[in-house]
């Protein structure tokens, strides 16, 4: 799981080849420490993901344009466009998350 530093390297990654999930948490949030144990075997079950983490909170700017407001959030962009988005308040489980990255 990549960690941008900074809003210049994550930007650096809307534009990525590839697929990108955008893994949108917080530190105070629940289902996203839910989430944490299980997202390094997501990451080996879906290798043709790249993996970012980003803090909602850190890049609130970002998460505004992206109209993401519930979190834990996941928002996949293959080559700087948009192909799905896992967006809500509710917890999500592995299966959950490895079905969504499937469709994609």
């Amino acid at each position: 799981m990549i960690i941008p530093q900074n809003i210049e390297e994550l930007a650096s990654y809307v534009e990525h080849r590839g697929k990108t999930v955008f893994f949108f948490t917080t530190d105070w949030c629940g289902d996203c420490r839910f989430i944490k144990p299980f997202l390094p075997e997501i990451e080996a079950e879906n290798p043709e993901f790249t993996f970012l983490e980003v803090d909602r909170d850190q890049y609130m700017a970002v998460a505004q344009k992206w109209d993401v407001y519930g979190i834990p959030s996941l928002i996949v962009l293959e080559n700087g466009q948009e192909i799905g988005r896992y967006v809500n308040r509710d917890r999500k489980t592995k299966s959950q998350i490895n079905d969504f990255l499937a469709n994609l």
